[in-house]
C-alpha cells in the first residue's frame, strides 16, 4: 500500500474533533492539551468512555497530554471512594493521565478572580431567593428584569462575598450573581450565580470554604490556569461555550489569549437502550439495594463491567464503532454486546462447565478408568497452548443435550443416536432413567473406542457435538446469569412518564420498569479442575453456553462465575 492510500484511509478514519485539530495544526496550532474533568460524586459509566477514549485518544494521537481533573466544586456530594473508583477505571481502560489536578487546587485563584470582579462592577452579591432570581430572568422570548441588589455598592459586595466564605451566612441567603446583560437573547447571559454558600466539609480543603464557586465560573478558567487547548465536552454545554468564552476573556482582560486560549467543542453522548446511566439515578438504585453496588453486573458502570467480564479494548472498540456527531443518537446495546463477543472471542480460554446436569453413564467404559484428554485453549490462538481435562465413566452434560422423544432435526443425545463427546468419543444413546416425577435422572450410552479425537476412527462424522465434564474431576460452581435490568428500551423518558402519570417519585417509576430476571443464580453447576486457579479478570468461554469469568466473590471452596455475554444475541431474536 502507498504512503498516499495510507494516508487517505487515515483520513477517512478522522472524527470531526480530530478534523479540527488538524486544522488547527496546519494553523500553526501545534500544541495539543486536553482534560478529562469528572466529578467524584459516583463511579463512571460506560459514557464517560466515550468522552474519555475521545479526550485520551486525541492526546496520544497528536502528541499531546491529557490530565485529569476532578471537578470537586459541590463538597455534599463528593468523595475520595469515588476519586480513586475514576482512577482505577480509566487505567483499566488502558489510559494514563499527564497531571492530576483538582478544581480545588484553584479555589484561592477562583476566589480572586471573583474579587477581581466584584471591583470591576462586573459581578455583584444578590440576596433573592431561588425561586425570585429564576422568575426574574424571563423567558426565551422575554427579557429578563434586574435585581433589586445589581447596583449596591462595590465595597458592600465584597464585604459580604467575605461573610458568605467565613461561614457567617447561611446556605441560600446569598449568591454572587456575576453582571453580563438581562435582556440578552442568550439567557446563561442573565447575571448568571456564580458563587453559592455550602456549609459541608470539602474531601480535600476540609473547612477552608464556605463560599464555592460554580461549575460554569470554574471551568473554563480552569481550563485556561492548566493550558487546556481543546475542552471537550458533550453536547448540553452548546449553549454554555459563550458565557465559557466571555469568563476566559475576562480572567485576563483579552490578554495573552491568541496562543492560550482554551477552546470549547462539543461531542454527542453515549446513548444505549435499556440502560439508565444517570449518576443521580445509579445512586438511587445503589442505596435503595435495587442492585448490589456500583459494581453489580447488571449496572452501566465500568467497574460492573470489568467485574462482568467485558474487556477494556470490547469497550474501546465499541466507542470506536460508534463514532462522535455533533447530534445525539440512541444506541444498541446489541452493538456494544457485539464488540464485546469480537474481542472476547479472541483472547478467552475455552473450557468446559455444565449448569444444569444430567448424568451421563457410559456403560461400555471401564469402571474406574481416567483418560486424560486435550482440550485447545483458544483456537482462535495458535499460541494459546492447550490443558488437560479428565474422561471417566461417568459424566455431567447439559439436561437440554438430551431428549427421550426429540423432533426430527435435533442432533443432541437422543436413544438411538450417536453423538460426539468434544474431545472424547463418539457415544450412542441407549436409555435413560426417570424419578418418580418423570424427570430424566441418568442417561445411558456406549461408546465407540476407536472414535477416540486425533485417532483414525475420528473421521467419522456424526452431526451433534456436546460438551461434557468428569463426575469424579469436577468443581461444583455457583454461576450467575445476568440479563438487562430493565424492561423497556427508554428507561430515561418512560420513568419521566410514569412519574407524570402516577406523581409518584424516581425510586417508584424505577421498580415498575426494573427486570425481575436481570439475575438468575445456580447452585448445581459443574466446572472442569482447570478452573481451580482461574482469577477475576480472566477470560473464558464455556463452551457452546456463553463467555465468563471469575467474579470476586469466589474463593476457592466456592467457585463463582459471571455470564459476560451470550454466544450470540438472544435478545433478537425476542425482539423480530
Amino acid at each position: 500500500m502507498t504512503t498516499e492510500v495510507t494516508e487517505i484511509k487515515e483520513k477517512e478514519r478522522l472524527n470531526f474533533i480530530e478534523e479540527i485539530i488538524e486544522q488547527n495544526v496546519a494553523n500553526g496550532e501545534t500544541r495539543v492539551q486536553t482534560r478529562f474533568p469528572p466529578e467524584p460524586n459516583g463511579y463512571l459509566h460506560i459514557g464517560h468512555a466515550k468522552a474519555i477514549c475521545l479526550d485520551f485518544g486525541v492526546a496520544a494521537r497528536y502528541g499531546g497530554v491529557c490530565n485529569l481533573r476532578f471537578d470537586d466544586t459541590n463538597p455534599t456530594k463528593e468523595d475520595v471512594e469515588y476519586v480513586e473508583a475514576i482512577k482505577e477505571d480509566i487505567q483499566w481502560l488502558g489510559f494514563q493521565w499527564g497531571n492530576e489536578y483538582y478544581a480545588s487546587d484553584y479555589f484561592q485563584q477562583l476566589w480572586d478572580f471573583a474579587i477581581q470582579l466584584i471591583k470591576e462592577g462586573k459581578a455583584y452579591i444578590d440576596e433573592q431567593s431561588s425561586e425570585e432570581i429564576a422568575e426574574q430572568k424571563g423567558t426565551p422570548t422575554q427579557a429578563g428584569t434586574e435585581s433589586p441588589y445589581r447596583n449596591r455598592p462595590i465595597e458592600e459586595s465584597l464585604e459580604l462575598f467575605e461573610k458568605m466564605n467565613r461561614g457567617e451566612i447561611e446556605e441560600g441567603k446569598m449568591v454572587l450573581r456575576a453582571k453580563i446583560d438581562m435582556t440578552s437573547s442568550d439567557m446563561h447571559f442573565r447575571d448568571p450565580i456564580i458563587y453559592r454558600v455550602v456549609k459541608h466539609p470539602h474531601h480535600r480543603t476540609g473547612n477552608t470554604w464556605n463560599a464555592y464557586p460554580m461549575y460554569d465560573f470554574a471551568h473554563g478558567q480552569s481550563d485556561y490556569f492548566e493550558g487546556v487547548t481543546h475542552s471537550l465536552c458533550t453536547l448540553e454545554f452548546v449553549p454554555h461555550r459563550p458565557l465559557y468564552d466571555l469568563f476566559v476573556d475576562w480572567v485576563k482582560g483579552g490578554k495573552d489569549l491568541e496562543h492560550n486560549r482554551p477552546r470549547q467543542y462539543e461531542f454527542n453522548k453515549l446513548n444505549l437502550n435499556y440502560t439508565l446511566m444517570s449518576k443521580r439515578n445509579l445512586l438511587i438504585l445503589v442505596k435503595e439495594g435495587l442492585v448490589k453496588g456500583w459494581d453489580d453486573p447488571r449496572m452501566p458502570t465500568l467497574c460492573a463491567f470489568r467485574r462482568r467480564g467485558y474487556s477494556p479494548e470490547s469497550i474501546r472498540n465499541f466507542v470506536d464503532k460508534i463514532g462522535y456527531t455533533t447530534y445525539d443518537a440512541l444506541n444498541d446495546f446489541a452493538l456494544l454486546e457485539s464488540a464485546v463477543r469480537d474481542d472476547l472471542n479472541k483472547r478467552s480460554t475455552r473450557v468446559s462447565a455444565v449448569l444444569d446436569p444430567v448424568k451421563l453413564v457410559i456403560t461400555n467404559y471401564p469402571e474406574g478408568q481416567v483418560e486424560a484428554m486435550e482440550a485447545i485453549n483458544n483456537p482462535e490462538d495458535e499460541n494459546s497452548g492447550t490443558h488437560t481435562i479428565e474422561f471417566s465413566r461417568e459424566l455431567w452434560i447439559e439436561r437440554d443435550d438430551f431428549m427421550e422423544d426429540a423432533p426430527k432435526k435435533y442432533f443432541r443425545m437422543t436413544p438411538g443416536n450417536e453423538v460426539r463427546l468434544k474431545n472424547a468419543y463418539i457415544v450412542k444413546c441407549t436409555g435413560c432413567e426417570k424419578d418418580e416425577n418423570g424427570k430424566v435422572t441418568t442417561v445411558y450410552a456406549e461408546y465407540d473406542p476407536e472414535t477416540k479425537t486425533g485417532m483414525p476412527g475420528s473421521n467419522r462424522k456424526v452431526k451433534g457435538t456436546i460438551h461434557w465434564v468428569s463426575c469424579d474431576h469436577c468443581l461444583k460452581a455457583e454461576v450467575r446469569l445476568y440479563d438487562r435490568l430493565w424492561m423497556v428500551e427508554n428507561p430515561r423518558d418512560e420513568m419521566a412518564a410514569i412519574r407524570k402519570e402516577k406523581g409518584c417519585d424516581a425510586l417508584e417509576a424505577m421498580k415498575e420498569m426494573i427486570n425481575p430476571n436481570s439475575l438468575t443464580v445456580l447452585t448445581e453447576c459443574y466446572v472442569e479442575k482447570y478452573l481451580a486457579d482461574a482469577k477475576p479478570l480472566d477470560y473464558l468461554q464455556f463452551q457452546r453456553i456463553g463467555y465468563f469469568n471469575v467474579d470476586k466473590d469466589s474463593t476457592p471452596d466456592h467457585l463463582v462465575f459471571n455470564r459476560t455475554v451470550t454466544l450470540k444475541d438472544s435478545w433478537a431474536k425476542i425482539n423480530k
